[in-house]
């Protein structure tokens, strides 16, 4: 009966939580950018930003990641037979590396809150693609669920990876050249 009302909540807080993986690394590019500004622009900047990612991290990012998680485990509690098929082991799966994702992600986090700036902007960008592909290997997943072919699944992986690597080349390449 209020099984939908449970599916809804957790693709809620899925959105969420993705909203939070996506945006926080464009705030620690713009922490590491902002550092190598004149000192009077990034003493105005850095403590904003510091302040936007505390808000988005713990405010968003980590309680929908709690709840995006209570409410999957409520959801297998509900259907016990899902842990029976293949396609939910490997989203099992990627939802174990989605949370080193996000645990790794919190580490970078809390480097940042210190003002220890570990990482490049570049290397950030290409951190916030590990979310996009595992975005897309958990939905299609779900949609697909046993009708998608390892060959075609482990093809389309790899292709968005290397379309998003080439995006953030050209985007480089266009910023250097304004």
């Amino acid at each position: 009966m209020y099984y939908n009302y449970i599916k809804a909540l957790h693709l809620i807080f899925v959105i969420t939580w993705f909203a939070g993986l996506f945006y926080i690394p464009r705030l620690f590019i713009y922490h590491i950018e902002a550092n190598k500004k004149v000192k009077k622009e990034a003493d105005i900047l850095i403590p904003q930003l510091k302040i936007m990612a505390r808000r988005l991290w713990y405010i968003i990012t980590w309680p929908s990641a709690i709840l995006s998680i209570l409410f999957a485990i409520w959801l297998v509690l509900l259907v016990p037979s899902w842990l029976s098929q293949g396609w939910m082991h490997i989203k099992i799966t990627f939802v174990v590396l989605l949370i080193f994702y996000h645990l790794k992600t919190h580490k970078m986090f809390l480097k940042l809150q210190k003002d220890q700036i570990k990482y490049s902007s570049m290397y950030v960008r290409i951190w916030n693609e590990g979310a996009t592909i595992l975005l897309f290997s958990i939905v299609f997943l779900v949609i697909l669920k046993d009708s998608l072919s390892w060959i075609w699944g482990l093809t389309g992986l790899i292709a968005l990876g290397l379309l998003l690597i080439l995006g953030i080349r050209i985007y480089n390449k266009i910023r250097k050249d304004e």
